[in-house]
């Protein structure tokens, strides 16, 4: 019998066995072996061949894991899959919604997935009670129809625990971040007490080459790290924004993990921890011009969370201090800075940066961001450029000037609005005044000169916004603050 006809006739044998509301499996034979002893025999092997993971923070909570046909992403998936173990009352898994849009959470409430290794019965008790809320779920089996994220994890989940657990299947492609927030603070609680494990299926970018694959993934895999949502999907934004060649998306199941995210976190998850990172690049049958992600994270209770910040270890400070010099010495001969992607993930994490020049003590020159609308190496790049050459205080810096420059670097934290400037704390907070379509800002170094908060907020709403020197006492005065990580050292060509 020739394999497709067997395929074929396996498929049908399963749907023949599986009640009518049951749904039937729609990738086997294409995504993972037809067959339950093939299959049963890929998975165990995967499974076997695939190293152990690292030693998890804390308890699991939560996977991310791939969705890719088995010959591209079974060997990552097993890595994570060999993070699990034991027995479980619910298993939820948040799939990527191929086939058609969906609002919220769409669920296939009722029976059963069929399986070639056997029936996954679905957990209608939480399916039900998730459907009696106005949203953000929805029954939507037809979604579920043709969908193979969810379906391609459940022979690794079925090789892996006891049995005795139930699917909680819910697919997902929304872009709004508080739909997904609100999908898993109302999984969270469904699901209360019981012993749950929640899996996000989702690829990483899509289709790149795969040098680019591989620095767009770590990037975004190392954002995900704080398990900070707003900071995640900024970070995707950031690199789809920059236009690399053949990068479709960052994250094809963004919504599943951002709903894994605030479920994990509403579960006490503290942080992200990469288990394994490859791209179908690197496959037999892959494409190393068109590549696609994939990785295996684990969410993890640690009792602490992740650093809100990016941290910067001196190598990584010294890095950035001389591309800022490199920068400038570019400048004096007429070359602009390019935005480049470095092979320091770290360095390709979505900042807002001020670069602050100074020569013999004096200010000569700071321009920066106050929103991180690219990646720290490039907002330090065009930071540095812009401080030496476009600050309309100054001339522009010449070549005589560059040895005698210092440089300093500050990473801001977002902004926060605060109600007046009682709420200013000197020498911590920097401030952004805003009134009529005018603002200024000073960096928390500014407080070294000028000391006392009256002073502070009189010079910056003259010198720096243009406004009344009191105009930080008026109630229409937008006052915001932030704080910022700083670096600096003469950094001599």
């Amino acid at each position: 019998m020739n394999p497709p006809l067997r395929a074929c006739l396996l498929i049908l044998a399963c749907a023949l066995a599986a009640r009518a509301e049951d749904r039937h499996p729609a990738a086997a034979g294409a995504f993972y072996p037809a067959g339950k002893a093939e299959l049963a025999r890929a998975v165990d092997g995967y499974l076997a061949r695939a190293p152990a993971p690292p030693r998890l923070a804390g308890p699991l909570l939560a996977l991310v894991v791939p969705h890719a046909g088995y010959e591209f992403s079974a060997s990552v998936a097993a890595t994570g899959y060999k993070a699990v173990s034991g027995a479980y009352d619910t298993v939820v898994v948040l799939g990527t919604a191929h086939t058609m849009a969906v609002a919220g959470g769409a669920l296939y409430a009722r029976g059963a997935f069929a399986t070639p290794l056997g029936p996954v019965p679905i957990d209608e008790e939480i399916a039900a009670a998730l459907l009696k809320q106005p949203e953000p779920f929805s029954d939507q089996p037809q979604a579920h129809a043709r969908e193979h994220s969810i379906e391609v994890q459940l022979p690794f989940l079925i090789r892996r625990l006891k049995p005795g657990w139930k699917l909680l299947p819910v697919v997902m492609n929304t872009d709004d971040p508080e739909v997904c927030a609100r999908v898993g603070r109302t999984l969270a609680a469904a699901l209360g007490k019981r012993k749950a494990l929640i899996i996000a299926s989702s690829d990483l970018s899509h289709y790149p080459p795969a040098d680019t694959a591989r620095k767009v993934d770590l990037a975004t895999l190392k954002a995900l790290e704080r398990l900070d949502p707003r900071f995640f999907q900024l970070a995707n934004r950031v690199m789809l924004f920059r236009g690399e060649p053949g990068l479709e998306t960052a994250w094809c199941g963004e919504a599943a993990v951002l709903a894994a995210m605030a479920a994990a976190r509403a579960r006490g998850a503290g942080r992200a921890q990469l288990l394994r990172y490859e791209n179908s690049g690197a496959s037999p049958r892959g494409e190393a011009g068109r590549a696609v992600g994939d990785a295996a994270v684990a969410f993890a209770r640690t009792g602490r969370p992740a650093p809100s910040e990016i941290v910067l270890d001196p190598a990584r400070k010294a890095a950035l201090l001389a591309l800022a010099r490199e920068t400038v010495a570019a400048g004096v001969e007429g070359r602009q800075p390019a935005p480049r992607l470095d092979d320091d993930p770290v360095l390709n994490l979505p900042s807002a940066v001020f670069v602050t020049l100074t020569e013999g003590g004096a200010l000569r020159g700071c321009i920066g961001t106050t929103e991180a609308r690219t990646t720290l190496r490039d907002a330090t790049a065009f930071s540095a450029y812009s401080a030496a050459f476009e600050d309309r205080r100054f001339a522009p810096v010449t070549k005589a000037e560059l040895g005698e420059l210092s440089y300093e670097v500050s990473l801001l934290s977002p902004a926060r609005p605060v109600p007046n400037a009682d709420a200013v704390l000197p020498k911590r907070h920097g401030v952004i005044l805003s009134q009529a379509g005018r603002a200024g800002l000073f960096l928390p170094q500014v407080w070294e000169q000028i000391p006392t908060k009256d002073e502070f907020l009189g010079e910056l709403c003259a010198q720096k916004a243009g406004l009344p020197r009191d105009c930080w006492k008026d109630p229409k005065t937008r006052i915001s603050v932030f704080t910022v990580g700083a670096f600096s050292g003469p950094v001599k060509p």
